[in-house]
């Protein structure tokens, strides 16, 4: 029998945010039919977490739908695997960074019809988080769409915790003469954060990454990924990105 794969949502009060998870397992479940793959929740959405693992016997990986290491990853959900007693539990590296996140943001931003040209700048909002190992996730993912817009500037901005914030990320670049920015949302779902943000465009704003067909073949990798180390070192900060 395969692990269950056991995706974990932060959880939002915006109804789509829910739905959009939903849509992403089931891309999941189309790529590999055999799997059974389950939704849990840190907070504010049911299923919550413990009662999905709860319901389940043999082994899971939980694999966080989170973008960079942070507190729910770090402690939230290796405490609820440590609950589950009666199962074998893996825990997945977060989603980000890594290209296929990349790719889901460069074409979440050819979708506004922007494209790269002299004068573009983008700001890759996100979040935001305490944790400096969080912050370096996103500076990380910031430098490898960079690269992927062929050297456009990428900033990253957050919506809580951090600096710099996405107007103050948009003002700066305007005064370093970009007069092309767009607005990358670094966010898996619809939420407060992600309107928040993209409401500081002074340009186009991209779609959350919701249920790209990137994030399901991330989503599969990185369980992949934990199901193939040893117990004792199936934790996300062990776990290359």
């Amino acid at each position: 029998m395969q692990p269950t794969l056991v995706a974990v949502a932060h959880g939002s009060r915006d109804p789509r945010a829910l739905h959009t998870a939903r849509a992403l397992l089931e891309r999941v479940r189309e790529l590999r039919p055999r799997l059974d793959v389950r939704l849990g929740h840190v907070e504010l959405n049911e299923p919550l977490l413990d009662d999905t693992l709860s319901g389940l016997s043999g082994s899971a990986v939980l694999v966080p739908l989170l973008l960079g290491r942070g507190y729910h990853v770090k402690r939230d959900l290796p405490a609820a695997a440590a609950r589950a007693g009666h199962l074998l539990t893996r825990v997945a590296a977060p989603l980000g960074p890594h290209p296929l996140l990349v790719e889901a943001l460069y074409e979440r931003l050819l979708e506004t019809g922007w494209t790269p040209a002299p004068g573009s700048a983008v700001v890759l909002a996100a979040a935001g988080s305490r944790d400096p190992d969080s912050a370096a996730d996103t500076r990380r993912t910031a430098a490898l769409l960079s690269e992927r817009l062929g050297g456009v500037p990428v900033t990253p901005a957050y919506a809580s915790a951090a600096a710099p914030s996405a107007p103050d990320a948009v003002r700066a670049l305007a005064a370093r003469g970009h007069h092309r920015i767009a607005v990358a949302s670094y966010f898996a779902a619809p939420g407060r954060f992600a309107t928040q943000t993209a409401a500081a465009a002074q340009g186009p704003a991209a779609a959350p990454l919701g249920d790209h067909p990137a994030l399901a073949r991330l989503l599969l990798h990185r369980y992949d990924e934990a199901r193939a180390l040893p117990l004792d070192l199936a934790r996300p900060e062990l776990l290359s990105a």
